[in-house]
């Protein structure tokens, strides 16, 4: 049996189904009206990691020790024991906050809520989900099968699997979702003290990091805490930092509802580059072309088909010879 020959055989067997209806483009997801999300402006944050102990508290989730000691809790990445963690970028001597040369800056790190969400379409069984309302990505630990699809198509690298424990799941941010039954928010934007990370209607927060972006460094201004939608909180008062023009998670695949301000390049904190067209849009398009109307089984058994043959004996041959 030859490549050569399978290879031949399979692009036959495509050449008889060419004829076939062209599979339609699916085109990228679009944002619930009511969705729900964060809005964390990197030039606010202090690295106190409040955030990641509320989370924690919230979530009932254990400590995770990265020293010796083990004095306290010090995650040094999401895991299955933290949804949420504050990481931090220096350069140089590390002096000038939201400085790029001899600067620091922080980034928060935790589930962004896609709009067209890798995990979702690539889990099997429905175990992960996005709420039609609030868009909130969530995680049913009943209908997995562990297969960690999600973990693998995730460009984000946001779920994780606890490989340390005899019944394991997947662990994600789920932005709080039975907080929110009592009628509260993500325990993170509500512990923030500066209200570098505040939560509300992804439309309401997109408009505010539109505000920001428009203030001139250096100008005195006013910053929402808490809920942007029902401002439980006293504001904090700072200086506009000098930001980049950029909202990520505005176009990143999509859009997630989880948006982000920084005066740092994002890729220095982390962030990936990626395009406006989700992942799930595009695989789920070629699995449509490749399997619409059987094409790729039939391929694959038309190759199948042309290599048998040509390695069958022609019997009546034999005998002449």
């Amino acid at each position: 049996m030859k490549r050569r020959d399978f290879l031949k055989g399979a692009l036959a067997g495509g050449a008889m189904l060419a004829s076939g209806s062209p599979a339609q483009a699916r085109p990228n997801k679009t944002m619930p009206p009511e969705a729900v999300g964060l809005l964390y402006d990197s030039t606010l944050c202090i690295g106190c990691k409040a955030c990641v102990a509320a989370c924690k508290e919230s979530n009932g989730m254990p400590p995770e020790f990265s020293t010796a000691e083990q004095y306290w809790d010090t995650p040094l990445d999401i895991s299955g024991k933290t949804l949420n963690v504050i990481k931090m970028y220096k350069e140089g001597s590390g002096e000038i906050k939201d400085s790029e040369k001899n600067g620091y800056a922080f980034m928060k790190v935790s589930c962004l809520h896609c709009v067209d969400p890798s995990c979702v379409s690539a889990c099997p069984v429905s175990a992960m989900t996005k709420d039609p309302v609030n868009g909130i990505v969530s995680y049913d630990k009943g209908a997995c099968i562990g297969c960690r699809y999600c973990v693998a198509a995730c460009p984000f690298g946001v779920p994780r699997f606890q490989y340390d424990r005899p019944f394991p799941q997947i662990t994600k941010c789920q932005l709080c979702t039975h907080r929110m039954k009592e009628g509260k928010y993500a325990a993170c934007a509500y512990v923030c003290p500066t209200g570098a990370t505040l939560f509300g209607k992804v439309s309401d927060l997109h408009a505010e990091a539109k505000r920001r972006l428009a203030l001139k460094p250096g100008d005195d201004t006013e910053f929402p805490r808490g809920n942007l939608n029902t401002h439980d909180q006293s504001s904090f008062p700072a200086k506009a930092a000098k930001y980049l023009p950029q909202i990520y998670g505005e176009k990143e695949l999509g859009g997630t509802q989880m948006l982000k301000l920084s005066a740092v390049h994002f890729e220095k904190l982390g962030m990936p580059t990626l395009p406006e067209r989700s992942y799930a849009a595009t695989s789920e398009t070629m699995q449509h072309t490749l399997y619409g109307g059987l094409v790729l089984p039939l391929v694959f058994l038309g190759g199948l088909t042309y290599i048998a043959k040509r390695n069958v004996k022609n019997y009546g041959d034999d005998e002449k010879e």
